[in-house]
């Protein structure tokens, strides 16, 4: 059943303002896996016809996620909070199916040696595997602290943009940046970010904590890769893991 329109936050009122830029920033990154995918089957002519059955299920599921986080922001928007919450609960579900079909993916590519020739093996074990698990520990935080919107929508914001960082990385020219491109996709989630920190700082004259909190585990989470990669562990994980 539809709301009211009498129940509305008026059209230049703060809160739709606010669920207007958060729309648009769920739009963008609709727009930016498209294109990064998009660029990615037009650079190598592949044949999607012949990936394995997992991958299809694998871009499945993680493109289901970004659908509906354009669809729930709109229907913030459409002030349908009743629907939200109804799929919110399809949401956490989801988040969690992806996480462990994201792993199971990222140890597929790994024995399957599809790896992308820019990461070392234990590299890319880290960036798939790491991401998606704090990916999962973002969108927990943000269904525990959803009795708080500016906290719950900015934390989802962030999970969402660290879930595309593979879009990220079809667009940038990943061969030539060497070393760099791993700190190339940090960059363009950083600057994703930014934009929703402008959005506070114009109209509350004030970043949300929630922004701060994000740029911490993005950047603890690219420290850590940095860290670990090469360590004996992780080193040996990847090799029984590519033996296997």
């Amino acid at each position: 059943m539809s709301p009211s329109p009498l129940s509305l936050p008026a059209s230049g009122s703060p809160a739709a303002h606010d669920r207007r830029f958060f729309l648009g920033m769920a739009i963008l990154i609709m727009i930016t896996v498209v294109i990064g995918f998009g660029l990615n089957a037009a650079r190598y002519h592949f044949n999607v016809s012949t990936l394995p059955v997992h991958v299809h299920v694998h871009a499945a599921i993680f493109a289901s996620w970004v659908i509906l986080y354009v669809v729930q922001n709109a229907l913030v928007v459409a002030d349908n909070i009743a629907l939200h919450r109804r799929l919110g609960i399809f949401g956490a579900c989801l988040a969690a199916v992806m996480t462990g079909y994201g792993l199971f993916t990222t140890i597929a590519c790994l024995q399957r040696g599809a790896v992308p020739p820019f990461f070392p093996p234990s590299v890319f074990l880290l960036v798939d595997g790491l991401a998606v698990l704090v990916f999962l520990g973002l969108v927990t935080a943000a269904i525990a602290l959803r009795g708080s919107p500016a906290w719950h929508k900015r934390l989802m914001l962030g999970a969402t943009i660290l879930v595309i960082s593979p879009a990220f990385g079809r667009i940038l020219p990943m061969p030539l940046l060497g070393a760099l491109a791993p700190w190339a996709v940090f960059g363009c989630m950083i600057l994703y970010v930014a934009f929703g920190m402008a959005y506070d700082l114009r109209h509350s004259k004030r970043v949300h904590p929630a922004y701060l909190v994000v740029i911490l585990v993005l950047t603890a989470l690219q420290l850590a890769i940095g860290v670990l990669a090469f360590s004996p562990p992780v080193l040996r994980l990847t090799q029984s893991l590519i033996g296997g």
